[in-house]
C-alpha cells in the first residue's frame, strides 16, 4: 500500500489493486490509510536523525520543488539536497519546508545539514536563484559554485524572438562543447569558454542585447565545471539531477491536489524521492580524475597553514637604531 501511495496512486487506484489481488474485502478504510501516512512520516523522521559527518563529497545539487501544503495558501517551496560523494556514490542529504526560496530559508536548510556534520563540498550545483546563490557562498564559502546551463538557456532564449531560438540556443551550446579541445581541465579550458562567450556577445549584441546581458550575467559561474574531471562535465554542467527527480514527484502527487498539511507533504515527497534515489546512477572515478579532485581539495577546502614567527623570538635589532639608542 505504501508503494502504491508513493508510485501516485489515489485512495481509489491502490484499493482497485488491492480487490484485484485479495478480493473485495480488501477494502482500505480511513484509519488504514492514516496509518499508512503515519508509517511514510515515521521513516521520514528517522531519515532525518543520522548525523552526516561520514559524508565527504565532491557535488552538491541543491533545487527546491514547490507544493501546497498549507489550505487557502499558495504553493510553497520544499528544498532538497543531494550530492556525490568521494566514492563516485549519490547521497540523498536534506529535506525541508522553505515557504520560499530566500536567503533566510536556503541559508536555515544549509545550516541544519552543517549542524547535523556536513561539510563542505568541492562544487555547489544549482539554478540562479539569488536566495540560493547568497546562502551558498555564505554558509559553504571555499566551495566553488557552477550554476546550472539549462537554466541559463532558458533565461537566454526568453529574451529571443521565436525565429532565431533555434539558431541561438544551438549557438549557446556550442560555446561549452570541449570535446575536442586538447586542453585538460583547469583555468585554461574555462578560459577557452570565456573567450567564446566573449565572441557570441560581440555577434548577439546588437540583435539580441537583452539576452547577452543575460549571458554575462555572473558568467564565470558558468564554466566552474571545466576544473573538474572531464568524464564529470555532462553531469555537473546543470541540475538537471534534482530536476527530473523533481518532475516525477510533481507527477506522483498531482494525484492528491492539496496535500493536506507540511508533515504531509513532507513525508509524500521524502518517499518518492527516497525510493527515485535507490536508482541514481553513480560518477565514474578514473586515476586522473580522482587526482585532480584530491588536488582541488587541497587548494580549496584543506589550504597549508601559514607559518607564523614566534612570539617570544625578538627580532634582532638594526645596529644603527642600536647606536642611536
Amino acid at each position: 500500500m505504501i508503494a502504491g501511495f508513493v508510485r501516485g496512486l489515489s485512495v481509489r487506484d491502490v484499493e482497485a489493486t488491492l480487490a484485484d489481488a485479495l478480493g473485495a474485502e480488501a477494502a482500505l478504510s480511513k484509519s488504514t490509510v492514516s496509518r499508512v501516512c503515519e508509517a511514510i512520516k515515521t521513516e521520514f523522521e528517522t531519515w532525518c536523525e543520522p548525523r552526516l559527518d561520514d559524508v565527504e563529497l565532491d557535488y552538491l545539487f541543491l533545487d527546491g520543488s514547490c507544493c501546497k501544503m498549507h489550505p487557502g495558501a499558495r504553493a510553497e517551496p520544499v528544498l532538497a539536497a543531494w550530492g556525490i560523494d568521494t566514492d563516485g556514490k549519490p547521497v540523498f542529504l536534506g529535506l525541508a519546508p522553505g515557504g520560499s526560496e530566500s536567503t533566510d530559508a536556503w541559508a536555515d536548510f544549509l545550516e541544519e545539514l552543517k549542524g547535523r556534520g556536513l561539510r563542505p563540498p568541492l562544487l555547489v550545483i544549482s539554478d540562479g536563484a539569488s536566495g540560493l546563490i547568497n546562502a551558498t557562498e555564505t554558509s559553504f564559502a571555499r566551495s566553488l559554485r557552477q550554476r546550472c546551463l539549462i537554466h541559463r538557456a532558458r533565461n537566454l532564449l526568453a529574451k529571443v524572438p521565436a525565429h532565431a531560438q533555434t539558431q541561438v540556443k544551438a549557438a549557446y551550446w556550442s560555446l561549452f562543447d570541449t570535446d575536442h579541445a586538447e586542453i585538460p581541465p583547469g583555468p585554461d579550458l574555462a578560459a577557452l569558454v570565456q573567450a567564446r562567450i566573449d565572441g557570441f556577445a560581440e555577434r548577439y549584441q546588437h540583435a539580441f542585447p537583452a539576452a547577452v546581458r543575460c549571458l554575462l550575467a555572473d558568467r564565470e559561474q558558468l564554466t566552474t565545471y571545466l576544473r573538474f574531471p572531464v568524464e564529470h562535465h555532462r553531469r555537473i554542467r546543470h541540475s538537471n539531477f534534482i530536476e527530473r527527480t523533481f518532475g516525477e514527484t510533481r507527477r506522483r502527487v498531482k494525484v492528491i491536489g492539496r496535500l493536506p498539511g507540511e508533515a504531509s507533504c513532507l513525508s509524500l515527497v521524502w518517499a518518492v524521492l527516497d525510493r527515485a534515489s535507490r536508482g541514481w546512477r553513480g560518477f565514474t572515478m578514473t586515476a586522473s580524475g580522482l587526482r585532480l579532485l584530491q588536488d582541488l581539495r587541497r587548494a580549496l577546502l584543506e589550504p597549508p597553514t601559514h607559518l607564523h614567527p614566534n612570539p617570544t623570538t625578538k627580532p634582532a635589532r638594526d645596529d644603527t637604531v642600536a647606536a642611536v639608542a
